[in-house]
């Protein structure tokens, strides 16, 4: 039995008869072959990616794994299509709080018409693409059973600013990142952002692969950012997770390394750091302020 995903923050939405993709019970992701050939480029990449020798195990596991295609009955009710068949990153998780962050500074490919480099500039732009080198493509956080989730429609979000940016990767990892409270505790970075399993460390990981692999360009790729918030505020383990996704504009590296992805990866890492520097310092002063003797006046009264 197919249906619309729950999770899906940005992209295409199979809603109100619209083509987009669909998802099953059994963990797998349906994305429906994009026309002008590049749901075609996508699936020639994940079949030349899953057999290069050339790509270290260890990185593959920052990539979906990719199950072909298959004819499917298309959610806008146009007939018979090919979906990719993909496995669904969010389908282990019970309540994600995502991000989705288009990686780069330019999101247009070298081969592309004159049309989509001005709509890609354009919007570059507009958002924190072209300062920042990233910029946030759609998010969820999940507040709790009573608040559910926020999701900010998608005029919100290409209308964030660096400040907007720097706010929301401090509340994607805070306790009380209700509606409207602006100040974030931060109180989840040391378990999601920090730890050995941490997201800077996977960014990291992912960053050393990049300063050398010269196989691929990633043009306007996105890097999927989760974690269950609930099972963290319980105490339980929760390993947060990085997965790169849309690769309908990946080209040849051609021996030449990609510094528009690495350059932005470099850059939402430098980000990610400060919340979590941030944080450590923030736990410390409170530690030491906890532990300040109390301070006696004349009158005996202890402040």
């Amino acid at each position: 039995m197919l249906k619309v995903p729950e999770h899906q923050v940005a992209g295409h939405l199979a809603i109100d008869g619209k083509l987009g993709p669909l998802v099953d019970d059994s963990g797998r992701f349906y994305k429906p072959l994009q026309g002008d050939g590049r749901g075609n480029k996508e699936l020639a990449f994940y079949e030349s990616f899953s057999s290069d020798t050339r790509v270290p195990d260890h990185i593959r596991k920052y990539f979906p794994v990719c199950y072909g295609s298959q004819l499917l009955e298309a959610s806008n009710g146009s007939g018979l299509l090919h979906h990719l068949v993909l496995q669904d990153i969010v389908s282990s998780h019970r309540n994600p709080s995502i991000m989705d962050v288009k990686i780069g500074s330019r999101t247009w490919y070298p081969e592309a018409s004159d049309n989509y480099i001005q709509k890609c500039l354009e919007k570059d732009r507009r958002t924190t693409t072209v300062s920042l080198g990233f910029r946030i493509a759609g998010l969820q956080l999940y507040g709790g059973k009573e608040s559910g989730y926020w999701r900010p429609g998608r005029k919100e979000v290409q209308s964030f600013t660096v400040y907007n940016v720097r706010s929301i990767l401090r509340r994607f990892v805070s306790s009380n990142s209700s509606i409207g409270n602006e100040n974030s505790d931060c109180s989840f970075a040391p378990s999601i952002y920090g730890g050995s399993a941490g997201i800077l460390e996977q960014l990291l990981e992912l960053k050393a692969w990049f300063e050398d692999q010269t196989i691929y360009h990633f043009h306007s790729c996105s890097l999927l950012i989760l974690f269950d918030k609930e099972s963290v505020s319980k105490g339980s383990a929760s390993v947060p997770e990085i997965k790169l996704i849309d690769f309908a504009h990946v080209v040849e590296g051609k021996g030449v390394i990609d510094h528009n992805f690495l350059g932005g990866l470099c850059s939402l890492i430098k980000f990610v750091s400060e919340v979590l520097s941030d944080s450590k310092e923030s736990s410390i002063k409170d530690c030491v302020e906890s532990e300040k003797p109390g301070i006696c006046t004349d009158n005996g009264n202890c402040q």
